[in-house]
């Protein structure tokens, strides 16, 4: 397994190892043992999946209190996966990454607590695996304004217009989020 930077401190991607053949691939996608070797000891509580269409845009994400970190990857499909980093402390505060996360590249993203998540679908039944640290809690799940200015995302949206829940497109933007104190 390797773990390459993702441009700003504490999401990292993680690139597993892959054994394939002509009868298809072995990885493992989960190992604990090899990740607290690789310096990311976590314990997990929820996995989640969800299923999206082409454009669909779900996030950004949050809980506060109770923050969530999560190791996500796409099994069918393609996304652009995004974080934009919460914490008040930190030296990338208000900053966002990206990757893409798909079916062939079997990248996984490291999404660590205190940032907000989201990811929009590139494909038509692009499916979306979560590992979380922490419940979902609906009292402390929050929204953070996918397309706010003041954050920049560059989301590869071709042209056309996401599809979006009525909660994320009622998003708060990056002023009003008070940030975390890591």
């Amino acid at each position: 397994m390797k773990l390459l930077d993702a441009g700003i401190a504490g999401p990292l991607i993680v690139e597993p190892r892959v054994f394939g053949d002509d009868r298809g691939f072995f990885m493992e996608s989960w190992n604990r043992q090899a990740f607290a070797e690789a310096g990311l000891d976590l314990d997990f509580v929820q996995d989640n999946h969800s299923r999206s269409a082409k454009g669909v845009l779900r996030g950004l994400h949050f809980q506060n209190p109770n923050p969530q970190g999560k190791l996500v990857r796409v099994t069918a499909g393609r996304a652009w996966d995004v974080v934009v980093d919460l914490r008040r402390s930190s030296s990338g505060y208000g900053r966002w990454a990206g990757v893409e996360l798909s079916a062939a590249n079997r990248r996984m993203f490291w999404v660590p607590p205190g940032f907000a998540h989201g990811f929009v679908a590139l494909e038509d039944g692009t499916d979306f695996l979560y590992k979380c640290t922490a419940f979902y809690e609906p009292a402390s799940e929050h929204s953070l304004l996918w397309n706010d200015p003041a954050l920049g995302i560059d989301w590869p949206l071709g042209g056309i217009e996401p599809i979006v829940s009525a909660k994320d497109a009622a998003g708060t933007p990056f002023a009003g989020i008070a940030g975390y104190a890591s």
